[in-house]
């Protein structure tokens, strides 16, 4: 072989293992610990703990410290509602050292000797013997954090539950009256309480005159079987007298009689006029100073006065009283009044008479001035 030809392979073939063992040119050498890929311009996500931790922070579990004794010595965590038949024992626990509890106004009032109520040392305890249909209602609990001056109630740990207690012959809860007065505000729903102790149980409403049935809608009028018939938006149309009727176990009966009056008056504070029997009082005489307030029927209203002689202790006669009318069409009014009386008017008692008038929504405030009449 020439020598040129095979000074020409040689060449040929070193230029072939340069090209295939060497990187490419337009690539240099990776650093040390380059290899690590990071987007340019991402952000680092800051460490998020776990859901169940930051809802903790922000409203803290309600925990359920409410427990059934049942028989045989077992608990058990009661359901929202329950379901007992009348003449059933109850006992009921709820863990914690100060214990506070809820249950139907209806023992309170009679101060019912069926119903005891104790703190132990780890829990409180509520024993309800021998039930009755009247029993029916909401019983709660909830833990007291005390300190030397006062009490509140731990939102954290509360337990609560429905009960009906079953009657065949209580098909309603009974009530202490035979006709109960319900007024229709236009801004508020209105509650008919012809609540049932079998939960089961049909219950339809009635007008008595004319004699129908009120339909229950679903919107406008509903039936809850922990409160009773409920009208969402009150109007002057459902005046009157009705009655609500249940059935169950194939024998009907008939709740006492509600009478439905429909309020129009504003809402707010106190409407207070003031006027005096006479704002020029001789020596000697008698004045009287009345304050009265229209409002709605079931808003009552507290008074208060301020006169001339009452840093001299000047003896006065306050009386308060209320009565309700009917503005006709079915709209009833309530009507407060305060009458402050004077007697033996002197000098000391002329200047202004001020009423003021409070209710839940605020406080009005009106004064009427006496002169003391001048004789020659």
């Amino acid at each position: 072989m020439r020598p040129w030809l095979l000074l020409g392979v040689l060449l040929l073939h070193q230029t072939l293992q340069d090209v295939i063992g060497q990187p490419a040119k337009n690539k240099r050498q990776k650093e040390p610990g380059e290899n690590r890929i990071r987007p340019a311009n991402k952000k680092v996500k800051p460490k998020i703990p776990k859901l169940k931790e930051r809802e903790s922070d922000v409203s803290p579990k309600i925990h359920s410290i409410m427990t059934q004794v049942m028989d045989k010595g077992r608990f058990q965590k009661p359901a929202a509602t329950l379901s007992l038949s009348a003449g059933q024992s109850l006992e009921l626990r709820c863990k914690g050292n100060k214990i506070g509890w809820s249950y139907p106004s209806y023992h309170d009032t009679f101060k019912n000797s069926r119903l005891s109520i104790k703190q132990l040392d780890r829990y409180g305890q509520l024993i309800l013997r021998n039930s009755t249909a009247a029993d029916t209602g909401e019983y709660s609990c909830w833990l007291l954090l005390c300190n030397d001056y006062s009490c509140k109630k731990d939102e954290s740990k509360t337990g609560s539950t429905y009960i009906f207690f079953s009657d065949k012959g209580e098909l309603f809860v009974p009530s202490p009256s035979y006709f109960e007065v319900v007024y229709l505000n236009p801004d508020k729903p209105a509650v008919i309480p012809c609540r049932v102790t079998n939960p089961s149980a049909k219950v339809t409403l009635h007008q008595e005159f004319p004699a129908e049935e009120i339909k229950a809608d679903g919107t406008n009028l509903m039936y809850d079987v922990k409160k009773g018939f409920i009208y969402q938006h009150p109007t002057s149309d459902s005046r009157g007298v009705v009655y609500c009727r249940a059935d169950s176990w194939g024998a009907p009966q008939i709740s006492i009689k509600y009478h439905l009056l429909y309020v129009e008056v504003p809402r707010g504070p106190p409407s207070t006029t003031i006027k005096a029997s006479s704002n020029n009082v001789g020596s000697g005489e008698d004045v009287n100073v009345l304050c009265t307030v229209l409002g709605e029927p079931d808003v009552e209203v507290e008074f208060n006065w301020r006169y001339p002689g009452q840093e001299h202790e000047r003896p006065v006669v306050i009386q308060d009283s209320w009565r309700l009318i009917d503005r006709g069409i079915g709209h009833t009014t309530r009507i407060s009044e305060s009458v402050i009386t004077i007697e033996d008017f002197e000098t000391l008692d002329a200047g202004n008479y001020i009423c003021i008038a409070q209710n839940l929504r605020g406080q009005t405030t009106v004064a009427a001035y006496i002169e003391m009449t001048t004789t020659f």
